[in-house]
């Protein structure tokens, strides 16, 4: 196993109202030095769902991703309330983005995003026996709620508006599980 670089220093060099960037000079194990720049995230960690309405059938949404400036398919998700866990977190942002609470919830990974510029964790988790429930969410717009087949999974990857990576990996995931799991027989 590699040795991980010796820290010399960090310093923020600039900040905004989510994010600061840090500049981070690093020594390796073979004397080189480099300086690095990071996005420093608060170490809030996210969660995001792969709803499902039966054994084929999952909720999806359509929202405004503002880093890519368009709308976007992807999966209800969002970040854990102060001393909430990732089940509790993954059914409010169920009843918050799609009305529904889930009977079951099975984390399926947690993953990294751009590890080599920011720390930022998100669990994707696996939720079924949904039954209808809704919270007010903190949107600014209501978001538009569909339903995609994962036997059609292909042909939601050819479309222009479904480009999330994390949520292309957690659907492949959550298609795999189910056929290992089968809750509907």
């Amino acid at each position: 196993m590699q040795q991980k670089p010796e820290i010399l220093e960090t310093r923020l060099v600039a900040r905004s109202r989510l994010f600061g960037v840090e500049s981070m000079q690093l020594r390796f194990a073979n004397g080189v030095e480099r300086t690095y720049e990071r996005l420093r995230t608060p170490p809030i960690p996210a969660v995001m769902v792969v709803p499902m309405l039966d054994a084929d059938t999952v909720v999806m949404i359509r929202e405004y991703c503002a880093g890519v400036e368009d709308y976007l398919i992807t999966l209800p998700k969002g970040a854990l309330d102060a001393g909430e866990d990732w089940r509790e977190a993954g059914n409010r942002e169920l009843q918050e983005e799609v009305g529904y609470a889930a009977g079951h919830l099975e984390k399926l990974k947690t993953f990294s995003l751009s590890p080599g510029y920011m720390g930022h964790h998100i669990h994707a988790v696996l939720a079924w026996d949904l039954k209808p429930s809704s919270l007010p969410g903190d949107e600014p717009e209501p978001l538009e709620v569909l339903t995609w087949k994962l036997s059609e999974l292909e042909a939601l990857l050819e479309r222009d508006d479904c480009t999330e990576a994390r949520v292309i990996a957690a659907l492949y995931m959550a298609r795999e599980r189910l056929a290992e799991v089968r809750p509907w027989g």
